[in-house]
């Protein structure tokens, strides 16, 4: 099932969800993936609904918080934790060249021509969109039969605990990739669409991804960095979903440019949300950066003389204290010889 049956209708009304997304896990592709257990957490609400209804008349109930919250939780961690995995395949795929391109051939079985990519790339955002639906649906229902909000603040812990695909670097780098291949290729007019409507817009100097989702929403990502607020370069995402310049990013943590947000302090915070220790988990998005310096070659080259005259720099001043510290240490060591005399 791709993205185009998300929205199929029978009858003249929409099928009823539970249904298409059986029908989606039904495909032998699909059936042994990770997934929310729609139907079993629906049966959780009604069931406590008709058992415990008093529990029903306040906005929060322990009877299904005891199984409903939790079982969501581990299903979501498990389907972005399996999207991230295939979506890192296949993109360093896309990037590789020589014998590490065949490696990765070989362990994840993905074929390396362009139609096979844009393929594996579609039915990941159809994974991705399907239970991103999945999710929102059975939140809302959970708030419909308990008069709550309960369900609206999951979202939020979800976003706080890594564990809603929206917020997968690999969405957009998913989107970058499938711009840069039907870009690239000589054969654009056959290639599959990963999702509709997909654009890199440029308005007032200021970038943003728009594409069309399901039901018709669009989501746009702003590609402004928040720290120097030009369009991001060297694009990394933080682990808390934010991105940012790399420059930007290792200054915010107090790194160098070298040294890589790797060796960033763990209690250092994000710019934006201020969630700690979301730097050394940080992921490099080269495909976005691929597209932007095409899009904007001009301030592209700017940028890369630019950090190449910071990354000096830090080379200077980092080259300076390193002399004065083997100077001390030769003068202390001269000290102590002359005292042992």
């Amino acid at each position: 099932m791709d993205l185009s049956s998300l929205n199929v209708r029978r009858n003249g009304e929409e099928m009823k969800f539970c249904q298409r997304y059986q029908e989606y896990y039904m495909n032998e592709r699909t059936n042994d993936l990770p997934c929310v257990g729609y139907k079993k957490l629906k049966q959780i609400l009604e069931k406590c609904k008709k058992d415990h209804p008093q529990s029903h008349q306040s906005h929060q109930c322990s009877v299904c918080d005891e199984t409903f919250f939790p079982s969501l939780r581990r299903e979501m961690s498990a389907i972005v934790g399996y999207f991230n995995e295939r979506a890192q395949n296949l993109l360093q795929l896309h990037l590789s060249s020589g014998f590490r391109k065949y490696f990765i051939w070989f362990k994840s079985n993905i074929q390396g021509h362009h139609l096979a990519m844009i393929e594996e790339g579609k039915e990941l955002v159809s994974y991705a969109m399907i239970n991103a639906i999945a999710m929102r649906k059975i939140l809302k229902k959970y708030d419909k039969i308990h008069y709550s909000k309960q369900g609206q603040a999951f979202k939020s812990q979800a976003q706080s605990m890594h564990i809603d695909i929206f917020q997968s670097p690999w969405i957009r780098e998913l989107i970058a990739f499938h711009i840069n291949l039907t870009e690239s290729s000589n054969e654009t007019k056959d290639l599959p669409r990963l999702v509709e409507d997909c654009s890199v817009t440029f308005e007032g100097g200021r970038p943003s991804f728009t594409f069309l989702l399901f039901d018709s929403v669009k989501l746009e990502i702003d590609l402004t960095c928040s720290i120097c607020l030009d369009p991001v370069f060297s694009v990394v995402s933080l682990t808390c979903g934010h991105i940012f310049c790399n420059v930007c990013a290792c200054s915010a943590s107090e790194v160098a440019i070298a040294d890589e947000l790797k060796a960033a302090n763990p209690k250092a915070k994000c710019p934006l949300c201020r969630e700690e220790g979301v730097f050394r988990g940080a992921v490099h998005l080269h495909e976005l950066n691929n597209l932007l310096s095409r899009r904007c070659p001009d301030y592209w080259k700017e940028r890369l003389q630019a950090e190449k005259e910071e990354r000096d720099r830090q080379a200077k001043v980092l080259e300076s204290k390193l002399k004065e510290r083997l100077a001390r240490e030769h003068w202390e060591t001269t000290c102590r010889a002359f005292r042992n005399i």
